[in-house]
């Protein structure tokens, strides 16, 4: 649920300009990780480097996301709210990469970060509640709002939400998922995400 007075108050031009492009954003992740961070997260980094790298190395968008993102007429802008120690983004970002690098520049694709932008992230919460990422904002060539995705595909956030429900830690099996699924419901959604 999108909170609308904020949306009015939100300067989307500003974040997009100070966003990264993905080659940035790898970048700092990798300075990250080589900086040993101290960080309460700097656990999960090397794992989200490892998944992130071998998605960038080794996934294939499917013909149908492909036809259609070649077929996109207008640019469009995708502001990312993310961080690197985040396992969802770890799975999602180089999807999202693939998708733009595909479209000829008509996505021009910027990430930016959560923990450094909470008025950005406190106008995109899931359920109203969560600053769960990552989240998609895709801006017109003006930089206004049209619409958002994320922070996951919708069944994976079920299954996060029943775990969550019963009180249990939902990493493992959400990881298990999306080694089962292999990005396939991420890029049906991101062909609804274009569709719409």
């Amino acid at each position: 649920m999108l909170d609308n007075t904020l949306l009015t108050k939100i300067d989307y031009k500003h974040y997009f300009d100070k966003a990264f492009t993905y080659q940035e954003y790898l970048h700092n992740f990798k300075k990250e990780i080589e900086m040993e961070s101290q960080s309460k997260f700097a656990q999960y980094l090397p794992q989200n480097w490892q998944r992130q790298s071998r998605l960038d190395r080794k996934l294939k968008l499917n013909s149908e996301l492909l036809n259609k993102v070649e077929l996109i007429q207008s640019t469009v802008n995708w502001l990312v709210i993310t961080e690197h120690w985040c396992g969802d983004a770890s799975q999602i970002n180089p999807v999202i990469n693939k998708v733009a690098e595909a479209s000829n520049k008509k996505i021009d694709l910027r990430f930016i970060y959560r923990d450094e932008n909470p008025e950005l992230i406190d106008a995109h919460l899931t359920d109203g509640r969560s600053r769960s990422i990552p989240i998609i904002l895709a801006l017109d060539k003006n930089f206004h709002f049209i619409k958002s995705y994320g922070p996951r595909p919708d069944e994976a956030q079920k299954l996060v939400k029943s775990i969550l429900e019963e009180g249990g830690a939902y990493s493992i099996p959400l990881h298990t998922w999306y080694a089962k699924d292999k990005q396939k419901s991420l890029q049906e959604d991101l062909l609804g995400f274009i569709n719409a």
